[in-house]
Order: C-alpha cells, then structure tokens, then sequence
C-alpha cells in the first residue's frame, strides 16, 4: 500500500507541470475523470519537495504506459481549479480546457453534477429517461437514478435493460428535452445502447438496498433477464478471479481501512487470496485487524465493497487488470 493512490500522483504531476502543459493533458481526459483530477488538485497543500520528485521520477519511469484521467461539471471545474491555482492561472487552464468541448445535448449532461440532472429529467417519460442514461457514465447514470423514487428508477432500469439500440429518431426527440444532439443526418445507424450488459453495468454501481429492489422489479418482469442481469454483474467475490498481479496492482490503490470493512463480508478463500498478495507484515497486520474489528453494519461493508470494485473497473478500464466474466468476454 503506497502513501500516495495514483489520483494523487496524477494532481501533484498536474501541478508540477505547468499551465500550458497541464492544460494540453486535460483536453484528453473524459468529464468524470477530470472532476476526480481536479478535485484531488484542489486538496493539494504544501506537499513536500521530496514527495515531488519521487512522483516525477515515478512518472518518468512508467512513462511508456499509456494513462488517463478527467473531469464533470464546468462550474465544479471553475471552483475546484481555482482553489487549486488561483483566479489568473485556473482562468487561463480552463479556457483551454472549456474552449473547445461541445456543451451541446447528451454531452452537456456529463459536465453536470447528477442531482442537477436528475432534476432536469425526472418529469420526463421513463423511456426518454432510459434513452438519456444510457448515453452516460455508469457510474454518473447511477447517481443520477438515485435521485428518483423506487418507482421511477425501477421503471427505468428495467426499460434499460429491454432497450434494443437507439435510432437517430429517437435521439432526435429528445432535443424536446436538452439541446440538439444529432445534426439529422437519416443515415447514421441505430447506436448499440443499452440491454442487459448496460444494466448490469449500472447496477454494479447501486447500493445493495436500490440493487436488490431494482432486480425485484426485474425478476418480476422476466426472469430470465434478471438472471442475465446478475451473470454480467462483477460482485466482490469475482475479485478472487483476478490473477496475482493485479490483485496487487488494485492493494497499492485500496485503504487499508477500506479492505478491512470490506473483507468482513468476504469469504475466507478470497480473504486468503489478499493475504498472499502481500507482504507477509503486511499480511499478519491485517489479519489482527480483522480479528480486532468489531461488528460492522453490512450496509458499509457493501458501500466499501462498491468502492473498490469502482476501483477494479478503472484498473480493468486502463487495461491494468483483466476481469474474468461467464463466457468469452471479459468484464470491463
């Protein structure tokens, strides 16, 4: 476990590098990424020289791996950017930065934070809603369904889960709800969105309650979809399929604090399967924590659990780590 996750290695090379430069990296990095990026930034005080130069020596030894990182709402940005920089020099970044994205449609949503566009939406039909997320991050079209009732964002998972592409026409409707997204051209092919996959994706994101009333709804709807659903889901204990290396990879990124709550729900061949992943100190520490620990809500250990499976899929995302799923395709 390092002092530093690679967020925060990822700010303090930002901070490192200069206006220009940094301003050049940001413009390839994705809404969500960048709002992580900045804030992370934005908490950046007084870090010791030393610290500095390990991370751009760490940097310059990784250098020939490809990485990426981003951000989401163009206020947030502003705030969060200027705090970190001051007025002047987070002016000058985020018009580099701002200049050139398209703030139009579907796009303008990722820059938004999800309660603003859960306000925005939730008056619409379910299927408009469906259409609209599955366009999105998974993770930022599952905050956003948070926002709802049990009802709504039940209807529209499983409207999700039974969406069959989308055609320009459809999308073209939705300009009766945000700007225009699609120029008209009648030839562009129906995009493949949505389905089970899209669903699963999404729910891997749910806290166990919503999960679990979600997927209630679902089975009444069709069991075999739901069963479909819980196939292309990655779970904790998937975790134990990953191989040795990244099992390691994804320790450096995790708190202990974090995998201390979360293997309180773990089964023991996973637990064992962390354990050899670390240094035998690091090992006999962690069990004693274990041990030690007390009784622990299951709702927090499914919330530390959800955490770091955000963090599996970045690894799996960044092509660090490879997820073992059902059948030839792996989980990403």
């Amino acid at each position: 476990m390092t002092e530093n996750t690679g967020l925060q290695k990822a700010a303090i090379l930002m901070l490192a590098m200069g206006e220009s430069e940094a301003a050049e990296v940001m413009k390839f990095l994705g809404p969500r990424e960048v709002l992580k990026l900045g804030a992370s930034m934005a908490t950046m005080k007084n870090v010791p020289h030393e610290e500095v130069v390990s991370t751009l020596e760490n940097f310059r030894d990784m250098v020939a791996a490809a990485s990426t990182v981003g951000l989401d709402s163009d206020e947030y940005i502003r705030q969060v950017l200027t705090k970190a920089l001051g007025d002047d020099k987070a002016s000058v970044l985020l018009s580099r930065i701002l200049g050139g994205k398209d703030a139009s449609g579907i796009e303008s949503l990722k820059w938004m934070d999800s309660q603003s566009v859960a306000e925005l939406i939730r008056n619409e039909h379910p299927q408009i809603i469906a259409t609209i997320l599955v366009h999105l991050e998974r993770d930022q079209a599952c905050e956003i369904l948070s926002h709802f009732t049990d009802r709504l964002r039940n209807d529209v998972v499983l409207r999700i889960a039974t969406l069959d592409g989308v055609q320009p026409a459809a999308l073209r409707e939705l300009n009766d709800v945000l700007t225009k997204l699609l120029s008209g051209n009648e030839n562009i092919k129906k995009s493949s969105l949505g389905g089970v996959r899209t669903a699963a994706e999404i729910l891997n994101f749910m806290s166990g309650e919503q999960e679990s009333s979600v997927m209630d709804n679902i089975k009444n709807y069709d069991n075999d979809m739901a069963q479909k659903i819980m196939d292309e889901m990655f779970v904790f204990d998937n975790v134990i399929d990953i191989d040795d290396r990244g099992i390691q990879l994804l320790l450096r990124e995790v708190q202990s604090e974090m995998l201390i709550v979360a293997l309180k729900g773990a089964s023991q061949e996973l637990r064992e399967k962390i354990f050899k992943n670390m240094s035998a100190r690091a090992s006999e520490m962690m069990r004693e924590d274990l041990e030690s620990k007390g009784p622990v809500r299951l709702s927090e250990v499914e919330s530390q659990q959800k955490q770091i499976l955000q963090i599996v899929r970045r690894l799996a995302d960044e092509g660090q780590i490879v997820l073992g799923g059902k059948g030839e395709d792996s989980f990403v």
